[in-house]
């Protein structure tokens, strides 16, 4: 390169572009806003240096908000420099258009985000069309990460779709959160006002904030109505010789309560005196017999890798951290060369990357307690066959595979808080289960019969640890948290330790009956949600799925996107329509959320469904891997704004707006 030319890399922020300099290894002198050298400059942005224009810089008398404006929908949209970053915009854009800079490398984060960081400064800064400008595509900021990124950086014109997309979820959310908090608040605040002290407040919905707002409600309301009912177990206790055995009742074929009205699912029943009939009959009999015994092994599979919802659900149950305060460590982690890309939706990883893994395990060697692991798995070589794995998979990565360890940067772990060192050490344990074998239990189940009735018992036993051996977190000072139960009643010992008892047993066996005992229980309501599951929710439109297999199998697109599912849940907090309780990160609507909600509902009840809500960003998508064209999806956003914008405009009357206060006030005294 002749010394008249230069290459400019542009980040996303100054710590990013820290790391460029020293991967680069080039001598450069600092300036303000960018370092420079002989034939190289870097520079970055401090996030977003360009907002979209509200709608008085179209034309001045909008800024008085007005029904007869509305809809509002420009063509041709505005954006400006945000003022409090006017400066940095003023020093990228000079050198982005100085003569001797021949090639902008664009290395704002790869995703749809970093996308549109640097399309709006390219745009607002008029970047000769001609200039050459390559997109630097990265999954970790090692250098040898960095430099490959530089090496094979495509045309910044391979990537239009991505922006696309970008500029088209921008301004769909620019479009509904204007027009429908405008038309909401025109309509309604003013009935508002009096219920909150004379306090005036605008209605602010969103796409994706008052879909979550929703389901939130929805899931309060719920627990309210839920009714508890009682139900009545039988118990049976049963020996032979030495050995004890406890089993419950169940309702199998063949039992005179097979069909009966007052059965509790399968295992009880919902009024007392029946259970008790049950026992009353059944206690005539001296003695039941074994009719059947079933031993079956069972495997765990190690769990997929975290994306970053997983992440942020996993975060919120060991740490009672909120799915921001995770993303905010991740990416710090990311910064400090420790893991790979944080915003990414996808658990597994590609095939490329599953090839050279073994240099992340060479790494961890040097992390104390993940040496012998990663040591045992290079030895034996368990990660040789990952490729053919279910961890690893090409068509399940949109933008970037896994987040794992890079097996670098352990120096800044002293740099670290202690937190930070926590949510580390879970990523790297999530990594190193994966080469690993399944975890291998016993589960031995035993069936009485008494007269025609049948009781139940079970035990399951670990019999090899498998990936289990690797999941010992450092930072839990006494017992490490069990895994979740089976769930089903046969799979529970209930009497201790049984499995000597049941092992002894087979077919046929008489055992001595010592009596029977009726167990109350009681129906119990939906769980609120939490921020980490709040977050798997939103990743799966709505459904709080929490198996993990399920989870895997779930194809289509979500409610936000991972970058930006934390930050919704953050402004519905800070706008007071939901608390978040952050001992026990328990969401909970607030009065005004409610209302809000019942507002919403009444007006523009599309806006509250997660189904519609996902076919929004899967359009996105669609746009995205060009399925559709910008004007398609363009033509029916605004389609869809205002046809629900006049809607509300043509609604006659006030809607008793106390009326609806009055019915959820009671609940907030």
């Amino acid at each position: 390169m002749s010394t008249n030319q230069k290459h400019l890399y542009i980040s996303e922020k100054p710590s990013v572009a820290q790391e460029f300099a020293k991967a680069l290894k080039v001598d450069l002198k600092k300036h303000d806003g960018y370092l420079e050298g002989d034939d190289t400059i870097i520079t970055w942005c401090v996030g977003h240096l360009i907002t979209m224009s509200y709608p008085d810089k179209y034309d001045a008398s909008l800024k008085r908000w007005s029904i007869d404006t509305l809809p509002f929908l420009p063509v041709d949209f505005k954006y400006e420099v945000i003022p409090s970053v006017s400066k940095q915009f003023n020093t990228v854009k000079m050198l982005l258009n100085r003569e001797d800079v021949d090639v902008i490398y664009v290395c704002t984060d790869s995703g749809r985000e970093g996308e549109y960081i640097y399309r709006l400064v390219d745009q607002e800064a008029g970047v000769a069309p001609d200039k050459i400008r390559k997109r630097v595509w990265i999954d970790s900021q090692t250098e040898e990460e960095i430099l490959r990124g530089i090496r094979e950086a495509k045309p910044l014109n391979e990537y239009d779709l991505l922006s696309d997309s970008a500029y088209l979820r921008a301004k769909e959310d620019y479009l509904m959160g204007i027009n429908f908090s405008r038309i909401l608040t025109l309509k309604y605040a003013y009935s508002i006002k009096p219920l909150f002290n004379d306090k005036y407040t605008a209605i602010s919905v969103g796409r994706v904030m008052t879909c979550v707002l929703g389901m939130i409600v929805r899931r309060e309301r719920e627990i309210r109505s839920f009714i508890k009912m009682p139900f009545y177990k039988l118990s049976g206790s049963f020996s032979k010789g030495d050995g004890n055995l406890a089993a419950e009742w169940r309702v199998m074929p063949g039992s005179e309560y097979a069909d009966h009205p007052k059965l509790y699912k399968d295992i009880g029943f919902t009024d007392k005196e029946i259970a008790e009939e049950l026992r009353n009959k059944l206690s005539s009999f001296p003695t039941g017999e074994v009719f059947s015994i079933e031993r079956k092994k069972e495997k765990k599979n190690p769990p997929m890798l975290f994306n970053l919802a997983e992440a942020q659900n996993e975060c919120a149950k060991l740490f009672k951290i909120s799915p921001n305060d995770t993303l905010g460590i991740i990416q710090d982690l990311y910064e400090k060369k420790l893991v790979t890309y944080p915003r990414t939706d996808a658990r597994v990883l590609s095939t490329a990357v599953s090839k050279e893994i073994h240099k992340n395990l060479k790494g961890l060697e040097s992390l104390p307690y993940a040496s012998d692991i990663a040591a045992n798995i290079l030895t034996k070589g368990l990660h040789k066959d990952l490729a053919k794995s279910r961890y690893v998979n090409d068509k399940q990565i949109t933008d970037h595979y896994a987040i794992i360890p890079t097996g670098q940067g352990f120096g800044n772990l002293n740099r670290l808080s202690d937190l930070h060192v926590k949510v580390y050490e879970v990523i790297v344990r999530r990594f190193l289960a994966i080469f690993y074998p399944a975890a291998e239990y016993m589960k031995n189940n035993v069936s009485v019969g008494v007269d025609h009735e049948v009781f139940t018992a079970g035990v399951k036993s670990l019999n090899k640890p498998g990936y289990l051996e690797v999941m010992n977190y450092t930072f839990f000072k006494g017992k490490q948290p069990q895994e979740d139960r089976e769930g089903d009643e046969d799979a529970e010992d209930t009497s201790g330790d049984i499995s000597g008892m049941i092992n002894s047993l087979k077919k046929g066996d008489i055992l001595d009956i010592k009596g029977f005992e009726i167990k109350e229980g009681e129906t119990t309501p939906p769980k609120r949600y939490n921020s980490g599951s709040m977050i798997l929710a939103m990743e799966n439109a709505g459904q709080l799925i929490e198996d993990e297999e399920l989870r895997a199998q779930i194809k289509g697109s979500g409610i936000g996107t991972s970058a930006t599912r934390a930050e919704i849940l953050n402004k519905l907090i800070n706008k007071d329509y939901v608390k978040l309780n952050k001992k026990t990160q328990i969401l909970t609507p607030t009065l005004m959320g409610e209302l809000i909600f019942d507002i919403v509902n009444i007006s523009i009840r599309s806006l509250l469904n997660p189904e519609l809500t996902a076919s929004w960003e899967k359009g996105l998508t669609q746009v995205c891997n060009g399925d559709i064209s910008s004007d398609e999806y363009m033509t029916k956003l605004t389609d869809f704004v205002k046809k629900k914008t006049e809607m509300v405009k043509q609604v006659s009357g006030q809607v008793r707006i106390k009326d609806l206060y009055n019915n959820i006030r009671a609940y907030y005294k």
